[in-house]
Parts: structure tokens; sequence; C-alpha cells
């Protein structure tokens, strides 16, 4: 039987510096979808790679060997010891594993509780195993069902009234430190989602001296002209380093952008006047050890976590309401999901009844020795309504029993009583009739 499985760690379970140690960039996730579909009881994966988390979704008929392929292919691919990340990995199976993804989709368990990006994260990592084509029915059904989960809790609760995001909250820290945000000047560096969100709260706050840099001067540029900054080069960064208040990082590079010798030299220029610093990407863009330099503040995404604001508790009221929509709909999978291992038992006592139905009809139609047609469509008309209406209880029964405990017993007694085991040969090539929609 395939069972659904997690294996990651989270912003609860493991700091930064351990979780950028096993993050994926694109090019990295494509490459470790591959590594990792080749496993032998890993039958379909994706990846899922942000900020507060990586984890690892799967499908096996086996699972015990797959999270162990799995732990064995994070260390590998990011050459990294098991020793040093095994006890901070989280292992979800079954029921437990659908729950999860669901309470990740509709950002129940995200760090800043409603926000907005992940499910666009999930979307993403999706997309990309759909096009390395690591999915199949299980994982299919399943992440479609979480977008589905994610957009009902959106609608039905008001989890995501106010917006805040990590990005919000950044803006807020930045807020405390700095009375007056309009006199300072802020560096924006990163033009993706994030730093655009950045970007929008800082100008909602007050902000009128931004300055925006990424790694394409393009991209920098095109932000710039929506939000009324000015645009730079990542080689600029450095000189505008001396004349910047804030510097909010949020960019997708493997490396450190600002190091500590770039900050001396910045804070020597400004006559040692203070920086803030909000490093929100994953891996970091600023090295940690710059925080240990005079009158550098710098915080990291996981500093944020201690920084709230007066929508949280509301917030968290609103995430018992999303609780209950996604054990509902968790509920509904599992019984789809469950309903899967009886679709063979189905097809071949189908297959049985129809073939014993043109045995006995030909026999019927030999005997008749009639060539009316309407005669023969009569009979097998007939024929046909006699094998549904016997089929029909049988299978609901069987269907309906699927998700509960007595599945497995209904099952096999089926296959006994009909002595479908023995006839397995005689309609394998039937198979091709299982449908999804028979459990639907």
């Amino acid at each position: 039987m395939h069972r659904i499985v997690v294996v990651g760690l989270d912003y609860k379970s493991a700091p930064v510096e351990l979780r950028e140690r096993l993050a994926f960039s694109q090019s990295m996730l494509e490459l470790g979808l591959e590594e990792l579909y080749a496993k032998r009881y890993v039958q379909e994966c994706l990846i899922l790679s942000t900020c507060n988390r990586v984890e690892v979704y799967a499908v096996s008929d086996n699972i015990e060997e797959c999270v162990e392929s799995i732990r064995e292919f994070l260390s590998d691919f990011h050459r990294l010891s098991l020793d040093s990340f095994a006890h901070v990995l989280n292992i979800s199976i079954g029921h437990m594993a659908i729950r999860h993804l669901f309470s990740v989709a509709s950002s129940i368990d995200s760090m800043v509780i409603g926000e907005p990006q992940i499910l666009g994260q999930v979307k993403q990592a999706y997309k990309s195993a759909v096009f390395k084509q690591t999915v199949g029915l299980i994982l299919n059904r399943l992440f479609h069902t979480a977008f589905f989960v994610a957009k009902k809790v959106r609608a039905q609760t008001k989890i995501g009234t106010q917006a805040v995001s990590v990005s919000y909250v950044a803006v807020e820290l930045a807020k405390r430190i700095f009375d007056d945000l309009s006199k300072r000047r802020v560096m924006l560096i990163g033009a993706g989602d994030m730093g655009e969100l950045a970007a929008q709260h800082l100008i909602n706050s007050g902000i009128r001296d931004l300055i925006i840099a990424s790694r394409r001067y393009d991209s920098s540029e095109a932000l710039a002209s929506k939000l009324n900054g000015n645009p730079i080069s990542m080689d600029e960064v450095y000189y505008f380093l001396k004349e910047t208040d804030i510097v909010i990082t949020a960019t997708g590079s493997s490396e450190y952008i600002i190091k500590p010798h770039h900050m001396r030299e910045a804070l020597k220029l400004r006559n040692n006047e203070p920086i803030f610093m909000i490093d929100i990407a994953v891996p970091r863009d600023i090295d940690p050890r710059v925080e240990e330099i005079s009158n550098i503040y710098l915080y990291d995404i996981d500093d944020l976590r201690g920084v709230t604001d007066e929508n949280m508790e509301s917030r968290r009221e609103n995430a018992k309401l999303a609780e209950e929509i996604v054990l509902q709909t968790e509920r509904k999978f599992q019984g789809w999901l469950n309903g899967l291992k009886v679709v063979p038992t189905i097809v071949k006592l189908r297959s049985k009844l129809e073939i014993i139905k043109e045995a006995e009809l030909r026999k019927a139609l030999d005997k008749l020795g009639s060539d009316d047609e309407k005669v023969k469509n009569i009979i097998e008309s007939m024929a046909s309504g006699i094998v549904g209406k016997i089929l029909h209880d049988p299978l609901t029964n069987l269907k309906k029993e699927s998700s509960t405990s007595l599945g497995a017993l209904y099952m096999d007694s089926m296959q006994k009583l009909f002595e479908l085991d023995n006839e397995f040969k005689v309609f394998e090539e039937e198979e091709d009739e299982a449908d999804v929609k028979d459990w639907e």
C-alpha cells in the first residue's frame, strides 16, 4: 500500500544556520528532484524549500526505507553529515503528512500566521515537480487539494486580513528602532516578491528615499519605477552603504553579499552612525559576523519570530477555524487514498463477471438460433443489468468500508469468495479500467 511521508525541518525545529545549509535554489531543486526520484523506494516526490522550511514530500510502499533514502539524499546532496541535522528532522506519515501539507499551504504553520507568500511557494514547488515528472496520481491529487484548502481557508476565515508577512514584521521592527522613517534612507537588496513586499511596507510607513538593488539591473529598474525608488546595480551597493540607515536583504544568493569589511568601511565613512540591517533571505545574504561590529544592528529571519503585531492574536483565533477546515478535508482525502487500494479488487471482480456474462450470452444466443438484432440487444441489455445490480451493493459497501478498519477484511473476503486471486492472470489486461472517478 502506498503511503505519503514528509521529511524535513522548519523554523521551529532548526535555526537558520542549519536551514540555509539544507536549502535548495531553483537549479539545485530540479537536480535534487532527479536524484531523489531515482531512489528505489521513492515512487513520487516533491521538494519544498523556503526561508522557513526545507521539506521532502514522497509516496512509497515501504515507508521506513523511503525515509532512510530521503535522509541519505539530504546528507549526500548537501554534503553534510547526517548526524549534524538528523536530530532536528520532522517526519510525518499518512494522515499526519496530509494534515501537515494542508496546514503549511493554508499558512497555519507559518512563522507569521496568515502570511500569503507560502501558498505561492508551495505552488512553485509543485510546478517544478510536475516539470521534472516526479509527481504522479497521489501527489497530484494531494497538492491540488492543498490549493483548494488554502483558498477555502482564505474565503471562510479572517486569517488573511490586515496583511502580515515576514517582510511586514521586518519593517515593523525598523519602525521601533527609528521613530521617523521618513528621514531615513533605505536600501533594499533583492527585487523578488519578498523584496517588493518589504519595499511596499516601507513606503506605506513613510519612507521617501528608497534605493533598490538586484543581481539584474533591469529588475531593480522595474521595481524602482513601480515604487518610485532609485535603482542601482549590485556593484554600487557597497558605495551607497555609507549613506544608508536601513538595509533589508532578500535575494536568492548562495553566498554572503555583505561581509564585515564592507560594514567597517561604511561605518568609518559615516562617522560610526548606526546602521540597522534585516536579512530575510535563506541562505542569508549578510555574514552573521557583521553583528559583532559596534553600531551595526543585524536581525535575521529567526530574530523576527519575537516580533509580533496587534493582529496576530486575532489571526490565532482564526487559525482555529482554519484547522477545522484542514481536518475535514484531510479526512476526505484520506478516504480517497484508502479507496485506491481496493481498485484492483473491483477491476478483477468486474472483469470476472463480464467474462462470465459474455460466455453465457453466447450460449443463450446460440441456443436461440435467432439473428434478430432486437432480440440480441434485449438479452444483452438484460444480462448487463443483472451484472450491474449484482455488483452495486458489494462495490458500494467495499468503497464505503475502504476508509475504515474493516476495509482490508472486506477486500480479503471478496477476493476469497469470488476466487479473484486465482483468476488474476486472466483479467490482468483489464487493469486499465481502474479510474479515480470511482472514488468521487
